[in-house]
């Protein structure tokens, strides 16, 4: 599996709609006439995939990790938990956490389309939305794991979590070694999108 971050093959089965047509005759349109490259465009993706957007998903996981008031509140009824840090708004009405432990690694996919969880991830990975990845990642998800770099022993279950037009995962990732006294800010930062995705499991640089 391509694990290519930038938005030019994404391998949809779905024809894409009449926004994201026109936004793509234009990048071309720009890039042909010198106004932009294409290595611009990609890289501004990328900043928005993984660097902007994911932050917000970041802070309610590193306040989950601090605060086990928190956590208790966000696993119960993620949408609202969430909605305290103030991120909420179209693709995060309902929101359902899910938490990795020492037993239980959860990873999100949406075998459909890409619904995504905007407000606390920001724009999907390519990956996410192309069909090698929604079609093989429930099927043989330790292998699709694998890919990623993420080797799940065998002793531990591994639960694929498919997201629809209803409801949206965010995946609470286990808080690594080594952190505590840590404060949320410091949390927030080794906080990755695809450790909240599931594909990733946070590690301390």
């Amino acid at each position: 599996m391509s694990h290519d971050h930038t938005h030019h093959d994404h391998d949809h089965t779905e024809v894409p709609d009449e926004p994201t047509l026109r936004i793509r005759a234009i990048e071309s349109l720009l890039v042909e006439k010198g106004i932009i490259e294409t290595a611009s465009v990609d890289a501004m993706i990328e900043i928005f995939e993984n660097k902007l957007g994911p932050r917000n998903g970041a802070q309610v996981v590193a306040r989950a990790w601090s605060d086990p008031a928190y956590k208790e509140r966000l696993l119960s009824d993620g949408t609202a938990a969430i909605a305290e840090l103030g991120f909420s708004g179209v693709q995060g009405e309902d929101m359902k956490v899910l938490e990795n432990t020492d037993k239980v690694h959860n990873v999100v996919v949406c075998t459909l389309c890409s619904c995504y969880p905007w407000p606390t991830l920001g724009l999907p990975p390519s990956w996410y939305k192309s069909y090698a990845y929604r079609s093989r990642v429930v099927i043989e998800p330790r292998k699709v794991l694998a890919e990623f770099g993420l080797a799940i022993p065998d002793e531990k279950e591994v639960r694929v979590w498919d997201s629809n037009a209803e409801i949206r995962y965010l995946v609470l990732p286990q808080r690594p070694a080594g952190t505590d006294g840590w404060t949320e800010e410091q949390l927030a930062e080794i906080v990755s999108r695809d450790s909240m995705i599931g594909t990733r499991i946070v590690n301390v640089a």
